[in-house]
């Protein structure tokens, strides 16, 4: 039986007794330090999911502070796990670099599909055609890439949305330099989104784009792909598939990456971005869906149990 429980894990070990497998979501936490050290006193095996954590740019962001927990505590913690999860194999070799000795499953996320009835699109022959970002507002996705390169294509017939919760004020910093850049009239700042409104940002959305330092996965990139939508994003993030299944870009995370990719984007007639939409839901169908990734799932569970038992 799985069962997910948000509160503490003493709490949960009362209210429903002792699980065979604690699988913990991200590290650094003192939540997940407790996890680590009561999941280790009742001999309870645990999975760890890293959720990027562990990324090179993520070990970077705040270095001093991680680098004491990595020394007091979170390297024993990942040591003493059963099984590390990743979401791609890159991440899979970042944490491989690292050299904790336990075995790591990958297994994506998986992704919705919206139904026909939310793919309704609108006219996307109109003027001016809509570039999406939808994400955190935060130094790690890349907005001051994505600023300068639409500044330097100013691209006539186009508008780019940026939409998302600001974190740290930097919606402020990304606003500045939309401003100093001469792109005001056509840079659109939409706030969190959820729900009916995502579902309709997606769905008035013409181009996605994701210029990121670096992502374990990027969930928005499957959403905006699910929803038909071709994307544009960076190698930090791990979507080298986008071109092998032509639907989408995959650039360098530089200034100039993403303006190569936003001008071949950009270029493109209408129908071709459609086209490339419909290739991309399949593509998420195929390889995302949740039946699949709850069997992979469940299936690793499994294997941990069964390396306990003999």
């Amino acid at each position: 039986m799985l069962r997910r429980f948000g509160g503490s894990l003493e709490i949960a070990l009362e209210n429903f007794g002792r699980p065979d497998i604690l699988h913990d979501n991200g590290i650094w936490l003192p939540s997940n330090h407790r996890a680590a050290v009561l999941a280790d006193t009742a001999e309870i095996p645990r999975i760890v999911s890293l959720r990027g954590m562990l990324e090179p740019w993520a070990l970077r962001h705040k270095r001093i502070k991680k680098a004491i927990a990595w020394s007091l505590y979170q390297r024993r913690d990942l040591k003493s796990a059963a099984l590390l999860h990743a979401t791609a194999d890159s991440e899979c070799n970042h944490i491989g670099a690292l050299n904790l000795r336990r075995p790591i499953a990958v297994i994506p996320n998986g992704t919705d599909l919206p139904d026909e009835q939310e793919l309704r699109r609108q006219n996307h022959d109109r003027a001016p055609r809509t570039a999406l970002f939808l994400s955190r507002i935060h130094p790690k996705k890349g907005l001051p890439m994505l600023v300068d390169a639409w500044a330097r294509l100013r691209p006539s017939d186009w508008m780019l949305r940026i939409a998302g919760p600001d974190e740290g004020g930097h919606r402020a910093e990304v606003e500045a330099l939309v401003t100093s850049a001469g792109i005001a009239d056509v840079v659109q700042f939409s706030g969190e989104l959820s729900g009916r409104e995502k579902t309709a940002a997606y769905a008035s959305a013409d181009l996605f784009i994701l210029p990121t330092h670096s992502e374990n996965f990027g969930m928005v990139v499957a959403e905006a792909l699910a929803h038909e939508v071709p994307v544009v994003t960076t190698s930090g993030a791990p979507w080298q598939t986008l071109v092998d299944h032509a639907c989408g870009w995959w650039v360098p995370p530089t200034a100039e990456g993403i303006a190569e990719g936003l001008h071949q984007a950009l270029s493109c007639p209408p129908d071709t971005l459609r086209d490339m939409g419909r290739r991309g839901r399949i593509l998420v169908a195929a390889q995302y869906g949740w039946d699949g990734i709850a069997l992979r799932f469940l299936a690793t569970y499994e294997a941990v149990m069964a390396s306990r038992r003999s």
